[in-house]
């Protein structure tokens, strides 16, 4: 038995030397800056945001972000770490795109719904319920007490 699997080793150990097998896929998950969600280039040290994939623009030196295999049916064709689907299935959103503040999913499903999984408010935000489509339940710090109504209760103008 033991001389039946050197065998079968050497077999595919062939069979990848004369492209006759695929190599396994490339694991491309890294944390890009600010802790989001990346793509790890074939560098092995660039890291790029989840966002740059797919976005026309080139920004790992080999253009392996850009490749007809990974941008060809998106979202079908990114690998699962990079998508975030929202709670319309029909809607997706770059993984480093759930939990930025933003509404990106049109329905809030990226920051205020269970699949997101969200954490409260950092500092630089302040809870509320917004009146504007941009925003779910918290807005930038930097809207507070600047003479226009971003929350319903007006908290970011008289409280925040």
């Amino acid at each position: 038995s033991a001389m039946a699997l050197l065998i079968l080793l050497a077999a595919a150990g062939l069979g990848v030397a004369l492209g006759l097998l695929p190599w396994a896929p490339v694991n491309r998950f890294c944390t890009a800056p600010s802790n989001q969600t990346g793509f790890l280039c074939d560098d092995r040290v660039t890291c790029i945001p989840a966002s740059w994939v797919c976005d026309r623009a080139s920004h790992c030196r080999n253009g392996e972000d850009e490749q007809e295999k990974l941008c060809g049916d998106l979202p079908h064709s990114l690998p699962g770490y990079l998508v975030f689907l929202c709670s319309n299935h029909r809607s997706w959103v770059y993984a480093d795109q759930r939990c930025d503040g933003m509404n990106d999913c049109g329905d809030c499903s990226d920051e205020a719904g269970s699949l997101a999984s969200c954490p409260p408010c950092g500092w630089e935000w302040w809870s509320c319920i917004p009146v504007h489509y941009e925003y779910c339940s918290c807005i930038p710090r930097r809207l507070c007490q600047d003479g226009i109504q971003h929350c319903l209760s007006w908290s970011d103008e008289y409280v925040c």
